[in-house]
């Protein structure tokens, strides 16, 4: 599944050879791809779910809980940029087998917790390795995905995530009502542990299925420093540049919404339950958007696209300061300006995917996902201070309306990072 790093050099797909046909074969290993993302997207979710049981039963304050919350965020930023790496190196086939079990065993690990350190401990471990596999599952999709339908597909199988925090809350009541707070992470451990072994026996191997091919990415050995300083240097460094700053500062304006909208939302007048219902509407609206986006890419040029999605996530967010509150124009316009920005963040990976070399691709997705990390702690805090300050509702949606702005601006990289992997 992984291309070697020396290996016989290959003739590079050409850009106007037709799609390729999704085989059974194929559709297997985009199946198990998204079947990996779904039980890190439940993994993601799964101790705050859990914390108002664990709470209860070790008597444990809930505020002592703030890093344990937080370790699997800094576990995946970590993991991301210096684990992911290695499936480029080495293989992304065996590294995503091994993660996957690794993450069963920590996800098992946590269940036999009992005290604050303890959590932190086993969710941090559960972070690195999540950082470690989920750059590589969306590489690999990457290199699969048919010609023309690559950002489409990598944002399919990435609907996994959000699926699996989704359901998440669904399961999470009847786990505990079978085995109490510890089935929480107990059984989807074990569970996860018996797709590694699934995934040893059915993920197709290297060659079994069509890859995209570089020129660069084999023929050129890595220089010294290895993958992750290879694209912090030229020519690969405005690519990076590109990729992680849209994709940070989309991190940023998603969490600076979404984290205060329900707080904001009841200040002009929207009852609680309303202002939650809303959030369903952000929700779907990114779902909507990603998949809109992602297939628009994979017909017209990114730059274009982007642009169109920016200037209309902006105009959303500035349309809430003077539009009056209305359940329906307010639905409308968060679906477009908070749905929408969602909607990007799940195709940027995809699009990214265009910009490096394939023996680079989950080194810098892991890279990206770092930076999204920084953006996604930041967003809050701002929109915290923001509030601090006694800045009006529509004052704050004027400054998120800055966040699109600047990834607008940053769009028009993206014509000198695609440049980059020729």
């Amino acid at each position: 599944m992984s291309l070697a790093s020396t290996s016989v050099p290959a003739a590079p797909m050409p850009k106007d050879e037709p799609a390729r046909p999704f085989s059974p074969q194929l559709v297997l290993g985009l199946t198990l791809s998204a079947i990996i993302l779904f039980i890190d997207g439940y993994d993601l979710a799964a101790l705050p779910l859990a914390l108002p049981h664990i709470v209860r039963e070790l008597q444990i304050p809930a505020a002592n809980f703030g890093f344990a919350l937080s370790a699997v965020l800094v576990g995946l930023g970590a993991g991301a940029v210096l684990l992911a790496p290695i499936g480029d190196r080495f293989g992304r086939r065996p590294t995503i087998i091994v993660t996957v079990a690794l993450i069963g065993l920590t996800t098992i690990g946590t269940a036999s917790a009992n005290s604050v350190a303890g959590f932190s401990t086993w969710r941090l471990l559960t972070g690195l390795m999540l950082g470690a596999c989920l750059p590589n599952v969306t590489a690999q999709v990457a290199l699969w995905a048919p010609e023309g339908k690559r950002a489409s597909t990598i944002t399919i199988v990435s609907l996994g995530i959000s699926i699996g925090g989704i359901t998440s809350g669904l399961v999470v009541p009847l786990l505990v009502s079978f085995g109490g707070w510890r089935a929480i992470f107990l059984l989807p451990g074990i569970a996860t542990v018996l797709l590694a072994i699934v995934l040893f026996f059915l993920t197709p191997r290297k060659g079994s299925l069509p890859e995209r091919q570089d020129e660069t990415s084999v023929t050129k050995p890595a220089r010294r420093g290895g993958q992750l300083l290879d694209i912090l240097r030229p020519p690969l460094l405005v690519a990076t540049v590109t990729f992680a700053l849209i994709y940070g500062l989309n991190a940023f304006a998603i969490y600076l919404t979404s984290s205060w909208i329900p707080t904001l939302l009841p200040k002009v007048g929207f009852s609680l339950g309303l202002s939650a219902r809303f959030m369903s509407i952000v929700n779907l609206g990114g779902l909507v958007a990603g998949l809109v986006i992602a297939k628009l890419v994979d017909r017209s040029r990114v730059t274009r696209v982007l642009s169109a999605a920016y200037a209309t996530i902006g105009l959303a967010f500035v349309s809430l300061t003077f539009v009056p509150p209305n359940p329906w124009t307010w639905g409308a316009l968060l679906f477009l300006s908070a749905g929408g920005t969602a909607g990007v963040h799940l195709a940027l990976v995809g699009i990214a995917t265009d910009f490096f070399p394939a023996r680079y691709m989950a080194t810098a997705i892991g890279f990206g996902v770092a930076v999204a990390r920084i953006g996604a702690i930041g967003g809050p805090m701002v929109g915290g201070w923001l509030i601090a300050s006694g800045i009006s509702v529509t004052g704050f949606f004027l400054y998120a309306a800055l966040a699109p702005a600047a990834c607008l601006a940053a769009t028009w990289l993206v014509p000198a990072a695609q440049r980059a992997r020729h």
